[in-house]
């Protein structure tokens, strides 16, 4: 027997709000693989700590992909168990889902020390690494118009003269314009990366916890509209 009525409303709107879902699973696993191909490649950070958040939500949006599944046939064949394991799966995720909020946000308060470890790390193995390390570094530093971690002398090791830098340092990047201009404003980058490179991280985590609050939200929704379908289904077999 087929809901009617309000339930029918009901029905379709779960129906609709998988789809939004779906969509969602896409978002997060396009953010989760953005933020760690960021944190690993663009800026080379290494701590572990910092693939958890990125991790989780590659992982929970191909789960969603899967929940849709039941939710969208559930809801169309107004079948009842399909129904109840969506909503059971849909609330598993969620709390998985604030976990990975917590640790974006417990990340984020920890990024100082995590920055300022991973720019130092990246200045002392530049000259003995692989060219796409150093490209990553240099790409980096014109990218932020910075030099270095705290200001450009952190670079005083990169030749033996010990006043030149890296030619992504220049404010007009030429060939060897870093050679001998470490301490001229009017050539190189003064300012350090790690103000500029924490800020950055700062706010693109902090969009990515109000993105997965957000979806956790609208899946509250989805477990509600789950939950009326339900009971209009079993009320339908009751009748029956």
């Amino acid at each position: 027997m087929s809901v009617e009525g309000g339930m029918k409303c009901v029905k379709f709107l779960l129906f609709f709000f998988n789809f939004i879902f779906w969509i969602c699973g896409l978002a997060l696993i396009v953010v989760g693989v953005l933020v760690q191909v960021a944190l690993h490649n663009t800026f080379m950070i290494r701590d572990a700590t910092a693939s958890g958040a990125p991790i989780v939500l590659i992982g929970i949006g191909v789960v969603i992909f899967f929940i849709a599944f039941f939710g969208c046939c559930g809801a169309w064949k107004e079948n009842y168990c399909m129904v109840t394991t969506f909503a059971i799966l849909l609330s598993l995720i969620i709390i998985v889902e604030i976990a990975a909020a917590i640790a974006g946000y417990v990340f984020r308060n920890k990024l100082s020390t995590v920055v300022q470890d991973s720019l130092t790390d990246m200045i002392s193995n530049y000259n003995n690494s692989t060219d796409e390390f150093r490209d990553s570094v240099d790409k980096l530093q014109r990218d932020l118009k910075c030099c270095g971690v705290n200001s450009s002398s952190d670079w005083r090791n990169f030749r033996p003269d010990r006043t030149s830098v890296p030619d992504s340092c220049c404010v007009n990047v030429t060939a060897n314009c870093g050679i001998g201009t470490m301490t001229d404003a009017a050539k190189v980058h003064q300012e350090g990366c790690h103000d500029a490179l924490e800020a950055f991280l700062k706010k693109n985590i902090q969009w990515v916890i109000v993105a997965a609050l957000v979806i956790a939200f609208l899946q509250i929704m989805g477990i509600v509209f789950a939950c009326m379908l339900m009971r209009g289904i079993r009320s339908g077999y009751e009748v029956m």
